[in-house]
């Protein structure tokens, strides 16, 4: 058939007939997807299972045949490859309600379905034949299952699993071999025009095909790849049947593991499913789990170590964990369990999937950002704006133009984007006691409508962590963290509050922030509505450019500067005004490396980049932050211990007056190592380097020239920039 559709197995185009399934077109050419086994074509063994088109564990029984697919066999004894976001591409979700959901379209589910429509309910089939296979039953009762066009996740009151029962497979010597199948299997072959060859069937034979039916205990399957001979067992000893292909007739055993998922739930078991297990005579050699390769022998084995619980045997030998799920080896387990202590335990309990299962397919309909995007990140990507992930969220870091966005900054007025950093309120009638434990500065001393910056110190006395309190009201208060930072901060707070009587709410993702900075910072803000103005480290609540706000007036580039934090859905709206009324100010953005640059001329610390474990107030040159008189504090008596202790390195500004250095840089003193630099870059502003850096005191006293990266470096007094802070509290 030349001009016949095809699909690739394993490089070689097979030809696709009708309304075939992979298998179908596959054993039309003589060509056995793993090698051997016995196949089911009812999805409950692993014989039959491929890669295609990069999904590995497809059933090819149940996969219909497509033009152009590839197909590559699973390697013998390994694991199937993993190419490269195989299974990772989105997948389409499809929620539904029903009143009944039925699992299986046979006989018994379609009776299922008319009974519970005559009552008036509505009713969802679910069956793997027909393109939507159930992979789990959760509380709901939600039922789950996997389509050609994506996962349905159907709602519903009861759920109907009727789902048949799956033929038991041969476990003996041979049972690997090409050419042997269940009855049902060897229907479906014939009525496809599938030339089996001469067939002999064991137990009960299949209809409509021709085979010699044979009576007798199955012995073992002789063949070198494929099957040439069935051995049986009579009462007069063994019998050898020449033959083609081998059909099972051994039983049928309830696919009920969706029920035996689903306990608690409202969920019935109806027909084949319901129905008792046949429980084959227990093998003495073999292999029992095809998934994991686990024989008589090693049941064997366990059974001697003392593992005589189903439970514990499957964990043993981790038989009926694979792809089948104990579709093929949980009758086998059963009965040599049952032989060896004469009573018949129960089935192992269900796993949480009854299939594997691609990422893509576990997450559709989730979204998960492993990095935040802040509401102005649309805005920010439309401005041409280079992105990077900065403490765990997507912000700009340029622009474009670093030198003319701090230029901006320092001569008119800019906007920056500071929705990522932590927020939260705490309120309560032990508000004050409860932030005054947690923090080293003085909290009864804010008075409403005022601020202060503040760290926050481990019980060690180091500082892991700094941002600003402000007082609403005697019990309410507003907080702040490092962007970085503010994890650690919620769940630290929240530990400590226990005792205390408050509420505490985290507004981070709730709450954008933007920071409008620069010399004409306060026209902008008169022009958006802010009638009249603020002190420095004060806040209050405003409508700024018809968008409510809770404005702070601080800095931290240095210039006059008020953050705007007001509802993230108001965030671009926000922004654009403050662009429009700007226009002639020749306003514009900054991103995070003109950031860094301004707060560095200013001698701001980075919490996690210019700190370490280690880092202390008095060595970060923050011993002002740290009120001793006021009472107990987290760390308070650690602080007054390594107070007592001299000094043997500080965080110290350099600058430079050829280049910048560059952050990790080693310092040099007099050919010895005395420290690093942890901040550093260009000051347009004041033509120099500028950094800072860990310096270890030498011979009692901190040098005043170091070499670092081919450069001297000079220590200079903090901040470089502004060093009265006049232009800050303009």
């Amino acid at each position: 058939m030349p001009d016949a559709a095809t699909f690739k197995f394993d490089g070689v185009a097979v030809p696709i007939s009708g309304e075939d399934t992979l298998l179908d077109a596959l054993l039309r050419l003589d060509i056995h997807p793993t090698g051997g086994g016995c196949l089911c074509f009812g999805g409950d063994c692993p014989h039959c299972i491929a890669t295609v088109d990069g999904i590995s564990y497809v059933r090819t029984c149940q996969t219909p045949a497509t033009p152009g697919s590839t197909v590559i066999p699973h390697p013998p004894g390994g694991d199937p490859p993993l190419p490269p976001n195989a299974g990772t591409e989105p997948v389409q979700m499809r929620h539904e309600h029903a009143d009944v959901v039925v699992i299986g379209g046979g006989d018994a589910g379609m009776a299922a379905s008319a009974d519970a429509e005559k009552g008036g309910k509505r009713t969802a089939i679910l069956d793997a034949r027909h393109g939507a296979e159930v992979i789990g039953i959760y509380a709901g009762p939600l039922v789950v299952a996997r389509t050609a066009s994506g996962m349905r996740h159907v709602m519903c009151d009861e759920v109907v699993v009727a789902t048949g029962a799956a033929e038991i497979q041969p476990v003996c010597p041979g049972a690997d071999l090409r050419g042997i199948f269940t009855v049902r299997a060897a229907e479906r072959l014939h009525s496809r025009g599938i030339d089996l060859g001469t067939v002999v069937a064991v137990g009960t034979g299949p209809q409509g095909v021709p085979a010699t039916v044979v009576s007798g205990e199955l012995v073992r399957l002789e063949g070198e790849e494929r099957v040439e001979a069935v051995v049986v067992s009579t009462g007069q000893g063994e019998e050898r049947w020449p033959c083609e292909s081998a059909v099972v007739g051994l039983g049928f055993t309830p696919r009920d593991a969706l029920y035996r998922m689903a306990d608690g739930l409202p969920v019935s078991v109806v027909g084949a499913a319901a129905g008792t297990a046949t429980i084959p005579p227990c093998p003495p050699a073999g292999v029992v789990c095809p998934c994991a390769g686990v024989t008589v022998e090693q049941l064997q084995a366990v059974w001697e170590r003392g593992f005589h619980e189903m439970e514990l045997v499957k964990r043993a030998t981790l038989a009926g964990t694979g792809t089948c799920q104990g579709g093929v080896c949980l009758p086998y387990l059963r009965s040599f369990l049952a032989d060896r202590g004469a009573e018949l335990q129960a089935p192992f309990t269900a796993r949480p999937m009854t299939r594997q299962l691609t990422m893509g397919e576990v997450a559709a309909g989730q979204e998960l950002r492993t990095h935040p995007r802040t509401p102005l990140d649309g805005v920010h990507r439309s401005l041409g704006a280079r992105m990077d992930r900065i403490g765990g969220w997507w912000r700009p870091w340029t622009y474009g133009d670093t030198a003319a966005e701090c230029a901006a900054v320092r001569h008119r007025v800019s906007l920056g984007d500071v929705s990522t950093l932590g927020k939260m309120v705490v309120s309560g009638p032990d508000a004050e006691a409860m932030l005054q434990r947690i923090y080293p500065t003085d909290i009864a001393t804010i008075k409403p409508g005022r601020s202060r910056y503040a760290l926050m110190l481990n019980e060690r006395g180091y500082v892991f962590d700094d941002g600003i309190v402000a007082r609403v009201d005697e019990t309410r208060f507003l907080l702040t963290f490092t962007t970085g930072g503010a994890s650690l901060a919620e769940m630290w707070i929240r530990d400590w509050a226990a005792p205390f009587d408050v509420r505490i709410m985290n507004t981070t993702m709730s709450l954008g922030a933007i920071n409008v900075t620069g010399p004409q910072a306060r026209t902008l803000l008169h022009r958006a509505g802010l009638a009249t103005d603020l002190p420095y480290m004060g806040h209050t609540e405003a409508i700024v450019a018809g968008v409510p706000c809770t404005i702070f007036r601080l800095s931290f580039t240095g210039e006059l500067s008020y953050e705007l934090h007001h509802p993230t859905d108001r965030s671009v709206e926000l922004w654009e005004r403050l662009t429009e009324l700007g226009e002639d100010l020749e306003i514009m953005p900054h991103g995070i490396e003109a950031l860094t640059r301004l707060r560095l001329e200013k001698g701001h610390i980075l919490i996690g980049q210019d700190t370490d474990f280690d880092s202390t107030a008095r060595r970060l040159h923050h011993d002002w932050a740290i009120n001793l008189d006021k009472g107990d504090f987290i760390g308070r008596q650690a602080v007054i211990r390594t107070n007592q202790i001299p000094l043997d390195k500080m965080l110290v500004g350099f600058v430079t007056d050829e280049q910048a250095s560059f952050e990790g840089a080693v310092l040099w003193h007099d050919d010895r190592y005395v420290g690093y630099i942890t901040s550093a870059a260009w000051s347009p502003t004041l033509d120099k380097g500028v950094a800072l850096g860990w310096l270890d005191v030498v011979d009692g006293a901190l040098p005043d020239h170091v070499q670092v990266a081919g450069l001297i470096a000079t220590r200079a007094p903090l901040p470089f920039y502004d060093p009265e802070g006049v232009r800050a509290r303009a």
